[in-house]
């Protein structure tokens, strides 16, 4: 499992070298489950 952090660096490098739509809304997913989404 990643942690918080890892989490919070994929989704930001995953906007940054422009990955899949589908990636990133499964990251983003995960964000807002785990409550992160004031962090982004």
């Amino acid at each position: 499992m990643l942690t918080d952090e890892m989490l919070l660096d994929s989704y930001h490098l995953a906007i940054q070298l422009r990955l899949e739509s589908d990636f990133i809304t499964l990251l983003l997913t995960e964000i807002h489950k785990r409550n992160l989404g004031f962090i982004i």
